[in-house]
């Protein structure tokens, strides 16, 4: 069997999440979108962990068990690590997973002494290396998950541009052996990270970092095997995932390089020739995750071999577990209705079409559009089938701007709200 899974998300006691967030309306959602396995999100904060105690049950396979027993969940957290390393200022965030309430319980524990404030967000701040935040999640358990999140992110990734490292080794030292997998972000695909070498004995995981229920699954991951822990940790370590489902990394918001300020955007090519220094206000570009990855990459990109069979994208000469891009339903309703996915007309529409044609995934990849017609007409029909096709206009984010995925090619682009 396989399942999907979305292991990358905030509860309401992170800052900048929805208040809906909590876990009826999670299981909900989850029902909704196709997702099997839901991180918790957030387990180190006091609040939501009593919550988590509450309304889930450990049912001895390291996932927990909600009352509608087909939705599983794990244990996770995001944590923003911020320190000094070799002459840098480090800022990176990085996601947990452990298998049982007391290892979380003995985790929050262990950082409380180091007088952690775990209350006042979900996704708490600490003063420690990212080194010695893996090692305190391995003292913990053995089985702990570290997972460096959405790598590629200026601000806040492993390989960002502005305080990340060049490699995973500058960063975790002797406990690299540690690291099995990384988070591709909104901003990065894949076949961009299939680039560095030193990810080739590593898992590229793709998670939606949702801080609201509609944006659940935006990005996830497949996974082979038993619903269990031990399971997950032993697919992570040994690159057995069966595929992931992408956003389109143009749609994130450090995709290019630029200034939003200046209304000034690059793409490599344009670096190349005009350099990383603002035209407009003569100071340095926010360098995103395309020009990032050209600057690490042991590779080339004609050397992948990328091949595209239906829409599953993969590296005919890596082997990698492929993948697919997706628009999120929501928005292909919207910009089917010419308004925004959170307007009562759009959630109508898409939980009409979830309760009569099965989830969201599903509706995106397997259900016939001329099924999909009879229930929400031609243009939804038709907008589903172009996302199928790849027949789109892109329009790439840059310096904290998300970019615009279109489906219609419209004389004038609008922000349509996906992200409120």
């Amino acid at each position: 069997m396989a399942y999907l899974a979305d292991l990358h998300i905030h509860s309401r006691f992170s800052r900048a999440c929805s208040s809906a967030l909590n876990i009826p309306n999670l299981v909900d959602w989850a029902k909704m979108k196709g997702i099997d396995v839901l991180g918790t999100g957030d387990f180190l904060h006091p609040l939501w962990f009593s919550e988590l105690k509450m309304n889930l049950t450990e049912d001895g396979s390291g996932f927990l068990t909600h009352k509608d027993a087909n939705i599983k969940f794990v244990l996770t957290v995001e944590i923003a690590t911020m320190y000094s390393d070799k002459g840098k200022g480090r800022r990176l965030h990085n996601l947990i997973f452990l298998p049982d309430f007391a290892s979380a319980e003995a985790f929050q524990k262990l950082l409380l002494g180091r007088r952690a404030n775990l209350g006042s967000d979900g996704r708490p701040i600490l003063g420690m290396s990212s080194k010695d935040l893996l090692s305190l999640a391995l003292q913990v358990s053995d089985k702990a998950i570290f997972i460096p999140a959405h790598a590629w992110t200026p601000w806040f990734g492993i390989f960002g541009s502005e305080s990340g490292y060049d490699s995973l080794k500058e960063c975790f030292e002797d406990l690299t052996e540690y690291i099995y997998g990384i988070e591709t972000g909104l901003s990065s695909d894949p076949a961009m990270n299939w680039r560095i070498s030193e990810l080739d004995q590593r898992s590229i995981v793709s998670f939606s970092d949702a801080h609201s229920l509609p944006n659940l699954g935006r990005e996830s991951t497949v996974f082979p095997g038993e619903l269990s822990y031990l399971s997950l940790l032993s697919n992570l370590k040994s690159q057995k995932i069966a595929g992931t489902i992408e956003f389109y990394p143009e749609e994130g918001k450090y995709h290019y390089t630029g200034h939003r300020n200046c209304n000034v955007k690059y793409s490599p090519e344009d670096t190349k020739a005009k350099g990383t220094i603002c035209p407009v206000c003569k100071r340095g570009l926010t360098v995103g995750v395309m020009e990032r990855v050209e600057s690490l990459a042991t590779r080339q990109n004609n050397e992948l071999r990328i091949m595209n069979d239906g829409g599953l994208i993969s590296s005919e000469s890596l082997k990698r577990p492929g993948y697919k891009m997706l628009v999120p339903l929501l928005q292909i309703i919207a910009e089917a209705f010419n308004t925004a996915p959170t307007s009562q007309k759009v959630q109508n529409e898409y939980k009409k079409l979830t309760s009569g044609l099965g989830s969201e995934i599903k509706i995106l990849t397997k259900i016939d559009t001329s099924e999909i017609a009879k229930v929400s007409g031609s243009r939804i029909a038709e907008g589903i089938s172009k996302v199928r096709k790849g027949d789109l206009v892109i329009d790439p984010g840059y310096d904290g701007v998300y970019g615009v995925v279109k489906i219609w090619n419209h004389e004038k682009t609008e922000e349509l709200g996906l992200f409120d």
